[in-house]
């Protein structure tokens, strides 16, 4: 099988949209989120010798993607230059050395983020007929993913020398605390650094928590594509497309 080949076979799965290509694109999400899961876990698995093999293995499939995704990509320094590309290769670090580059491993909650960018996971949406919910559920990564972040990074910096998982819960806590403007006080982080991290989280935390409330508040869009532009998303009451102003006729839902 020659290299033009594989390359082919795989745009066509990465890319292509027949049974086969979706049911790889969301057996690669399921994976994805199996290893989500392993990372949020991971400070409480400890450091023996399972927790290596899993970390291995993940790292092997994260490597393999990669290598999939540079013969699937169109323009290699394009590729390279998208951020989350980096942010996989860090993570793949991060699991090939997890002594040595433990302090990078809150970047492994990315991957979280970049599910909920995938074309898999509308497709997940679309077959769990939930496709109304799928701006709350974005909203829902959105915030959780910046949680993990800001926790892995008050962990590593400023919690890591606590014995077990009593630092991952003091990060978590204090995080948690700072986003919803609670501050009881108890848990604060020392000197300038600290202070910095604390601006940040209070500023970009509540404004993701503001965001992930208005959503779930607001009424939910209809698909519904517009016949003259292609606008999928409208609100259910919308007489006019938003984008072209082309009158809609939006069935009702007993209809």
């Amino acid at each position: 099988m020659t290299l033009d080949t594989i390359r082919t076979r795989l745009r066509g799965l990465y890319l292509g949209t027949t049974k086969k290509a979706i049911r790889f694109q969301i057996a690669m999400a399921l994976i994805d989120i199996a290893i989500i899961f392993f990372f949020i876990l991971g400070p409480y698995l400890g450091d023996g010798r399972s927790y290596l093999i899993v970390d291995y293995t993940i790292a092997f499939i994260i490597a393999c993607e990669l290598v999939a995704r540079v013969l699937v990509a169109s323009d290699l320094r394009r590729w390279l230059l998208k951020p989350m590309t980096w942010v996989d290769i860090i993570v793949l670090g991060t699991l090939l050395f997890p002594q040595q580059l433990s302090n990078f491993a809150f970047l492994r909650a990315f991957r979280i983020w970049s599910l909920g960018q995938s074309k898999a996971f509308t497709m997940l949406v679309a077959r769990a007929r939930c496709s109304e919910w799928e701006d709350t559920i974005k909203a829902v990564i959105n915030f959780v993913t910046f949680l993990f972040l800001v926790t892995g990074f008050v962990y590593t910096t400023f919690f890591y020398h606590e014995p077990g998982i009593k630092g991952f819960v003091d990060a978590l806590y204090f995080t948690v605390a700072t986003i919803t403007t609670t501050g009881f006080g108890d848990i604060t982080l020392p000197g300038m650094l600290g202070k910095l991290t604390s601006i940040v989280t209070m500023i970009f935390g509540i404004s993701l928590f503001v965001r992930l409330a208005q959503t779930i508040v607001r009424p939910h869009k209809v698909l519904f594509p517009c016949p003259q532009c292609g606008l999928q998303r409208h609100d259910y009451d919308a007489v006019h497309c938003k984008a072209c102003g082309h009158v809609l006729n939006i069935p009702d839902e007993g209809t």
